[in-house]
């Protein structure tokens, strides 16, 4: 058996770490799977183009997937920080760099790592 590419290891990360994110916020539907897949395929492309971006495929995996489900169902992942005004989503950052985190604006605070989502919402629906 051939040993896994760095690039195909990156990939499966991005992959483990949204879905952590999607499941701990009860969204981990097969249609908003297929959203991670799609991702998951274009920066295969990307990061194929350019290696040295490795490490930024799970902040831009998420921000896809954030992008897509914007676009079908609503704002995700919204804060879990901000308990009164209008609900907001998280933010990514850095936008393109190493050790993304999910970060409130409003608040100013770093929410939760990409992935550990759950630590910050105790698993509570954020859709």
């Amino acid at each position: 058996m051939d040993p896994i590419s760095p690039l195909e290891q990156a990939l499966h990360a991005a992959r483990a770490l949204v879905l952590a994110d999607l499941v701990a916020g009860q969204v981990a539907e097969a249609d908003v799977v297929s959203l991670v897949e799609d991702s998951i395929a274009q920066r295969r492309w990307w990061v194929e183009q350019w290696p040295e971006g490795q490490a930024f495929v799970a902040g831009l995996v998420a921000q896809d997937v954030q992008d897509a489900l914007l676009e079908r169902y609503g704002r995700w992942p919204l804060c879990p920080v901000c308990g009164s005004g209008d609900p907001h989503a998280l933010d990514v950052e850095p936008e393109l760099g190493p050790d993304p985190h999910w970060v409130c604006h409003k608040a100013g605070v770093k929410v939760a790592s990409v992935g550990s989502l759950s630590s910050a919402t105790g698993g509570m629906t954020s859709s």
